[in-house]
């Protein structure tokens, strides 16, 4: 099967072509029909599968092919982080060049300004964070008067992180005749529950088991807490100059980890919930160009890396589930690159190995690293792989064979007191507890009223919208921009 045959509009054609795209993936052959004719979807299907144009796709192809009887936003994608936000919205530039579509990505952590001089000037296409969707619908920002097609991406996620109430309010000011799209990983019991509420005779498009690719070479080393960060600097040695994203459990522990690897003479950064959209973004675009060869990230953050060359992947924390580990070795062996995907375990993280070998239907390959040997008293139980499975694929090191003395090895998860005091993981905090930029706001007009201020004067760039196939600003002011205060002399 090719683009060909789901006759698509030719500018969408020929955008196509020019990406380089030729056959489109499982999760695209079976959706785009079914969203182009209009109907509610379900799609389950994991990362990396190309599950972004299968929704963009047909979505673009009938704003252009049918007019609308109102004028408005005509198209809502809501996503749960900021970097997956920018991936959609650059996604429907690249798919959407030369079709005249105005498109809008909003999301937390920058000025609302240039957003809301965007949306009240008109867009067609809105890629959101709930949070500050919400903000801006508060203030009368935006209207739905007009929407024909809602996508929830990665709907699971947006219900670890807190987001379902913000959801539910959103869909409240939605009109009720509406196409629905939505795609998630997996299906816990609330995201099955909001498919059923939002979802009219939908059809669902399942993508197979969510296991990782098969481009990824495992392995599972065992060893103390206290070695994993020697055991990393090796690794990254035998990596060369491949890129690498290490997940750690926390954001301390994200950013002390990659100022480690800095003092060490790595080119490192990370991605956790603390920093700025502006710092977030000079993070991303630093690894993707090369700048940064090492990405340290916690699970939040990294959602939405889109990297497609990612030699290695480190666990340097076990997740938290099996699918976790599916999503985060997930960004290695894409487009047909091989990858290496390495998880440090100690002796309390062996039930965690054990669910995510069940999961993959498949024991992991243990390795040891000379002189990183575990403590056999701590691995005694469990230090043998699984039996079960057969073992498949092959056994080797960093990247290459085995050799004489090497790798063998298996197992880390830090006990809840190696947690820094006030770092929850998600699953533990209540459903506010999110990061701070992604929260909606109190409607200023109802709680107390609105008292106009001063601004100083500067430059916004162009109004915040973009049609595709055209660059649009980042943030609310260039910079060199921002207004000088002036020098305070003591007092006397």
């Amino acid at each position: 099967m090719s683009f060909d045959s789901f006759c698509l509009h030719a500018t969408i054609t020929e955008n196509i072509k020019r990406l380089g795209y030729e056959n489109p993936t499982p999760i695209q052959a079976e959706a785009i029909p079914h969203v182009t004719e209009g109907r509610d979807l379900m799609g389950l299907a994991q990362t990396g599968t190309g599950k972004t144009a299968a929704f963009l796709l047909p979505i673009i192809h009938r704003l252009m092919t049918t007019k609308s009887e109102k004028r408005g936003v005509r198209a809502l994608i809501l996503a749960p982080t900021r970097e997956l936000a920018e991936q959609i919205y650059r996604a429907g530039l690249d798919l959407g060049r030369g079709t005249r579509l105005r498109a809008a990505v909003i999301y937390g952590g920058v000025g609302m300004f240039p957003q809301t001089r965007a949306l009240r000037q008109g867009v067609d296409i809105i890629v959101a964070c709930p949070g500050r969707l919400l903000d801006h619908m508060n203030q009368g920002n935006v209207r739905f008067d007009a929407l024909e097609t809602l996508v929830l991406d990665e709907a699971d996620h947006m219900f670890d992180m807190g987001f379902l109430p913000d959801i539910k309010r959103i869909l409240s000011a939605l009109p009720s005749e509406r196409q629905t799209l939505l795609f998630s990983a997996t299906m816990p019991p609330a995201i099955s529950g909001l498919a059923h509420e939002t979802l009219t005779d939908p059809v669902t498009v399942r993508i197979g088991h969510m296991a990782p690719l098969s481009t990824v070479e495992h392995a599972i080393y065992p060893i103390s807490h206290t070695q994993k960060a020697p055991l990393l600097l090796h690794l990254l040695e035998e990596a060369g100059k491949q890129s690498v994203i290490v997940f750690t459990r926390t954001k301390h522990r994200a950013k002390n980890l990659a100022l480690q690897l800095c003092r060490s003479g790595h080119k490192a950064t990370c991605l956790q919930g603390n920093l700025s959209q502006r710092q977030r973004q000079i993070a991303m675009d630093g690894f993707r160009r090369g700048s940064f060869q090492v990405l340290v990230a916690t699970d939040i953050a990294a959602r939405g890396i889109d990297v497609s060359q990612v030699g290695h992947v480190v666990n340097f924390d076990i997740p938290d589930t099996a699918e976790a580990y599916t999503h985060r070795i997930g960004r290695t062996g894409r487009a047909e690159h091989e990858g290496q995907a390495h998880t440090f375990v100690t002796g309390e993280d062996m039930g965690m190995v054990r669910a995510i070998e069940s999961h993959m239907k498949k024991p992991l390959p243990r390795r040891e690293v000379e002189g990183f040997e575990p403590d056999p008293s701590e691995f005694r139980r469990s230090y043998a792989p699984a039996p079960r499975y057969p073992a498949r694929g092959r056994q080797g090191g960093y990247g290459g064979r085995p050799q004489q003395g090497g790798y063998r090895g298996q197992g880390d998860r830090a006990r809840s007191s190696d947690r820094p005091q006030g770092e929850r993981s998600f699953s533990e905090r209540p459903q506010g507890d999110r990061p701070r930029d992604d929260r909606a706001r109190p409607d200023t007009r109802t709680e107390r009223p609105r008292q106009e201020r001063p601004q100083a004067a500067r430059s916004h760039g162009n109004d915040g919208r973009s049609t595709f196939g055209l660059s649009r600003e980042q943030g609310d002011r260039q910079g060199g921009q921002r207004p000088r205060r002036p020098a305070q002399g003591n007092a006397a």
